[in-house]
């Protein structure tokens, strides 16, 4: 029998997924991708498949987790699968340079940006884009190596310490503050490549803002303090916002279309000329339970049904 297969490498990201896909008795199956053998001779299972994998894999020990799931969705692809966030999704993913050059194919203003390869180019990266700047790595996830510096003494001392963390990729992100009138950002969440909604995020305690609750478990594990995620902080750090609309969504949604993203959070800045910046892509995207809970809506009930239809559409095209 055909079954929905969620490829992913988090455990506790995928638990409110189950939860749904259990609501309305959606046949799944997981597929965790960490180590394993691809057996290229045989064609993949029938179904639909739906690719989580996570640009900040490496910080839970799956270093080359997203290399696995590149092979598994070209395997997917070649065979002829319904694949939710194929290929070019996870390529997006794992680099924000390639997100901003796929944004501005669509006239989507990204931050002004330098890739410097090195340690050695940081500081003159930063110098060159003036500031304040905003270090973060290329391939990151959950705000990982974002810091804001505000002179050149403030670099060298940030890039000499303990906390400068070396990104995975060799690649360190060197971009301009973008300043705002008041300290939020907002994340428009897509469903089937279509707007559901978008949530305010409170930046007031920082900028590492996955939504999910694990996020903050992790953190609570690894350091006993509140440095992942604030998304049980209290004062509502997450709002959904009642009846968003923005110019910008067709034209967010016409990128997901041409990059084969069906699901993913998209992350913008207004800054004090009311000029809209985005500036992160997740195609791994989280929902905060809490708002979600406030406002009575539910992004992972939205992709388990998204899924669902279309393994109906797949087995209905099958069996004409």
């Amino acid at each position: 029998m055909a079954e929905i297969f969620v490829i992913h490498e988090n455990d506790a990201w995928v638990e409110p997924l189950r939860a749904a896909f259990a609501e309305i008795g959606a046949p799944f199956r997981e597929w965790f991708v960490d180590r394993g053998a691809l057996d290229l001779r045989r064609p993949p299972p029938e179904g639909v498949f739906y690719n989580r994998m996570s640009a900040s894999s490496h910080t839970r020990g799956h270093r080359y987790a997203p290399e696995h799931a590149g092979a598994i969705l070209a395997w997917l692809e070649r065979h002829g699968r319904t694949v939710v966030n194929g290929s070019r999704a996870l390529a997006l993913e794992i680099s924000k340079v390639a997100q901003y050059q796929a944004l501005a194919r669509f006239g989507i203003d990204t931050p002004d940006t330098i890739a410097a390869v090195g340690l050695e180019h940081v500081a003159a990266a930063a110098d060159a884009i003036g500031y304040p700047v905003i270090l973060k790595h290329n391939r990151a996830g959950k705000g990982l190596g974002v810091r804001l510096l505000l002179s050149r003494a403030a670099v060298d001392e940030h890039l000499a310490s303990p906390g400068f963390e070396e990104p995975i990729d060799g690649i360190t992100l060197v971009q301009r503050y973008v300043e705002a009138p008041e300290p939020f950002i907002t994340r428009v969440e897509f469903v089937g490549g279509r707007f559901l909604y978008a949530v305010r995020v409170d930046t007031s305690e920082g900028f590492e803002l996955c939504p999910a609750d694990q996020c903050r478990i992790e953190a609570d594990a690894a350091s006993g303090g509140f440095e992942a995620c604030p998304a049980t902080a209290p004062s509502e750090k997450f709002r959904i916002v009642e009846g968003f609309q923005h110019p910008l969504i067709p034209a967010w949604e016409r990128f997901l279309a041409a990059n084969d993203i069906g699901v993913a959070g998209i992350e913008f800045i207004v800054d004090r000329q009311g000029r809209p910046w985005t500036y992160d892509v997740n195609t791994n995207t989280n929902y905060n339970p809490d708002a979600e809970a406030r406002a009575g809506k539910h992004g992972m009930k939205a992709i388990a049904r998204h899924l669902a239809r279309l393994l109906q559409d797949r087995q209905r095209a099958r069996a004409a």
